[in-house]
């Protein structure tokens, strides 16, 4: 049998014209409850206003005005605990950060149900997890992409989750990526500069500005628009070039958004793309005079794209505390990086 618990407010001054929106203002912040929870809420019938249950999100509310919303305490999640090693940078009682290797899948899906970071992490925290949305499990408030190394943070209960997921949605969470990228960014390349979305800052920086959504033909693919689509911003600077002249560049980049596959999609719209993606271009040939064989071979054979997040920090959301994380390169990357460095 299901326990509810019934959550009672009211309006604020001015509300919002409609009824999503002011209970996302004014719903208490104890209640750890994300917009994504709310619409879901009011979607189930679930939220009454004066005792009349309330289905429609654009639903006019008034000043004043009582509002109750039941909650279903949290179930017990279809997710299965697997003994997987993690790799963990921090934890405690709210959150936690790992370092995911290559080739791990965040959640599950159809073609990986199992083997992936949440089941490993259901493992890993037993029952010291929260109600995230309303089942045990760990809050998945972003991710990298499977063959992308690198640190990602998970909400171990609902406060964290709610004020994490604030963070990402105000982009106010530091991300930095490194990345070896085919050629060399240059604020002085003709080339580039020609390219619709690319402009440079100050110190070389490259920005790039589109807009993003899948790809019409190729779903497993991310496209760059310049109408509809989401918004997307991405800035890299040159750590590092290698070759003669040179032909490859360690970049750090990093998101102002964070949108899927959004830094090998933006570099590879630049002509820039990450060695060894498969998805966007990644298996170009060196010239033979620019890289002693053994450093091109270790390019051409490199199996993922070369993408690492290096950096994440935030504010901690429940302590409040600015906390900041950094992972080093993973071996492959490393092995990677030190045979086109002695090659140069």
């Amino acid at each position: 049998m299901s326990v509810h618990r019934t959550i009672t407010f009211s309006f604020g001054e001015t509300p919002p014209p409609r009824l999503d929106k002011a209970l996302a203002r004014d719903v208490p912040e104890e209640a750890n409850l994300s917009r994504t929870r709310l619409a879901k809420l009011i979607e189930q019938g679930a939220v009454r206003i004066a005792g009349q249950v309330v289905r429609d999100p654009r639903a006019v509310v008034c000043e004043g005005q009582v509002v109750e919303v039941e909650v279903e305490e949290a179930e017990e999640s279809h997710i299965r605990p697997e003994d997987i090693p993690l790799d963990v940078v921090f934890e405690d009682d709210d959150l936690v950060v790992v370092n995911k290797p290559a080739g791990m899948v965040v959640h599950p899906a159809p073609g990986t149900p199992s083997g992936t970071l949440v089941n490993a992490l259901m493992a890993h925290c037993g029952d010291d997890l929260s109600g995230v949305g309303g089942m045990k499990r760990p809050g998945i408030v972003h991710r990298i992409d499977k063959d992308t190394s690198g640190l990602l943070v998970v909400a171990k209960s609902d406060a964290a989750h709610h004020g994490l997921a604030k963070q990402f949605e105000k982009h106010t969470v530091e991300r930095y990526y490194k990345a070896l990228v085919y050629g060399v960014p240059d604020a002085n390349d003709p080339r580039l500069r020609g390219i619709k979305g690319a402009s440079f800052e100050p110190g070389n920086i490259l920005k790039m500005t589109t807009q993003l959504a899948r790809h019409r033909t190729d779903r497993q693919r991310q496209a760059v628009l310049f109408t509809g689509g989401r918004h997307a911003v991405t800035r890299a600077r040159t750590v590092e070039s290698f070759g003669t002249p040179p032909v490859l560049a360690l970049m750090e980049c990093w998101l102002e958004t964070g949108r899927t596959h959004q830094i090998r999609v933006h570099m590879a719209h630049a002509g820039h793309s990450l060695v060894g993606d498969p998805t966007y271009g990644g298996r170009r040939k060196l010239p033979k005079a620019a890289m002693p064989e053994i450093a091109a071979e270790a390019v051409r054979t490199f199996s993922r794209q070369a993408l690492h997040a290096a950096v994440l920090g935030f504010d901690h959301p429940v302590s409040g505390e600015i906390v900041r994380f950094e992972a080093p390169l993973p071996p492959d990357m490393a092995e990677l990086l030190d045979k086109v460095r002695l090659a140069s």
